[in-house]
């Protein structure tokens, strides 16, 4: 008599989830309307609690204009939003990829490890805050 095996499910590795995440912010963005984009409220708490940029702020203008393929305007919201865009494009065709292989997902801290992601980080970091010294 043999038995038959329920095919073992993954769970969902953290860069997966990440990625997953950053595609549907990218899909909303598409969806928002870079003519009306400027309009809506603040919502990063940081900036509302201080008046300052934080490091995020502008990524849904950012993106948004991104996805409507208004770069000049994507780089003027957040310099580093088409970036982080293609990151996490990235990162999802590898999560994808490595799905359908039944292979392990990136390591999404090996990822940030990286000595370029290093350097983003660290160029990201500076970048906003330059940007809010500025704002003062």
């Amino acid at each position: 008599m043999s038995t038959t095996h329920a095919p073992a499910t993954r769970r969902l590795a953290s860069s997966e989830l990440v990625a997953a995440a950053g595609v549907a912010a990218l899909g909303v963005s598409a969806l928002l309307s870079p003519d009306h984009i400027e309009d809506g409220p603040v919502i990063c708490p940081f900036r509302r609690m201080t008046g300052l940029p934080c490091p995020g702020c502008g990524l849904t203008r950012s993106w948004t204009y991104l996805t409507h393929g208004w770069w000049q305007d994507s780089l003027q919201a957040n310099a580093f939003g088409p970036l982080l865009a293609l990151v996490v494009v990235v990162l999802a065709v590898l999560a994808v990829r490595a799905r359908v292989r039944r292979a392990p997902a990136p390591s999404l801290d090996r990822l940030v490890k990286h000595p370029l992601s290093v350097v983003v980080i660290v160029g990201w970091l500076g970048w906003a805050f330059v940007r809010a010294v500025l704002a003062i």
